[in-house]
């Protein structure tokens, strides 16, 4: 039986959800996962429908979940169902949500200068969502993020402080991964707009990222 995505997108058009989707979900398809379109939040609703699938990839930009979507949503991965995402369709989703962001292991709160050009440097070869990619060079957003010490970081960036001094020589986590309860989390914080998944380092380390993740206790 072929594992199976629940991929819910919407929120601020400026991270084009439509067009990020349409590129992520044929991937996973390629890859052998059955994969469930949904435009409202109303898809995080019931745990009884979540639990039927193997990944969860909110890529819903600002946004707020009702209480009952988050408690459906979270205790799901903690019941071993896994969660994935990338950029700020995951990263800067539900900030009213405390308990949703401490499932995804860190929160974005900045990114200086905009769209810069900047390193991503991978500190984890080992890991099979990093095995065989290398550092590599990316214009984006480069984010500065909340992060939970707890998190496996695989790959980070540094900042220059060019544009906030006070962070110069700074080494954020661009990818990690993580447990949350029984159920495995991925983020990238990669992914600023639909031409950035077409970068092969990038689109490889979602897709990957959302595969480890459906790969869980299950």
């Amino acid at each position: 039986m072929s594992q199976a995505a629940l991929i819910v997108y919407g929120g601020w058009d400026g991270h084009e959800p439509d067009r990020c989707v349409e590129i992520v979900a044929p991937a996973l398809e390629a890859a052998g996962m059955s994969v469930t379109l949904s435009t409202t939040l109303a898809a995080f609703g019931s745990a009884d429908d979540l639990k039927g699938y193997d990944v969860l990839v909110p890529a819903w930009t600002l946004g707020e979940l009702t209480p009952g979507q988050e408690k459906s949503l979270v205790e799901t991965v903690r019941a071993g169902v896994g969660v994935a995402g990338w950029h700020g369709g995951m990263g800067d989703a539900f900030r009213s949500a405390a308990e949703y962001q401490f499932m995804v292991g860190g929160q974005f709160v900045a990114h200086p200068g905009g769209v810069i050009d900047y390193e991503v440097e991978v500190v984890d070869s080992d890991h099979p969502v990093m095995n065989g990619i290398g550092d590599f060079s990316i214009r984006s957003e480069q984010y500065y993020m909340h992060v939970d010490p707890s998190n496996r970081v695989l790959a980070v960036t540094t900042f220059s402080g060019a544009h906030c001094s006070w962070v110069d020589r700074c080494r954020m986590p661009v990818v990690w991964t993580r447990h949350h309860g029984r159920g495995r989390v991925f983020y990238c914080s990669l992914g600023h707009e639909a031409a950035e998944l077409k970068i092969p380092q990038v689109k490889e380390i979602i897709v990957r990222g959302i595969l480890w993740a459906a790969d869980g206790p299950r």
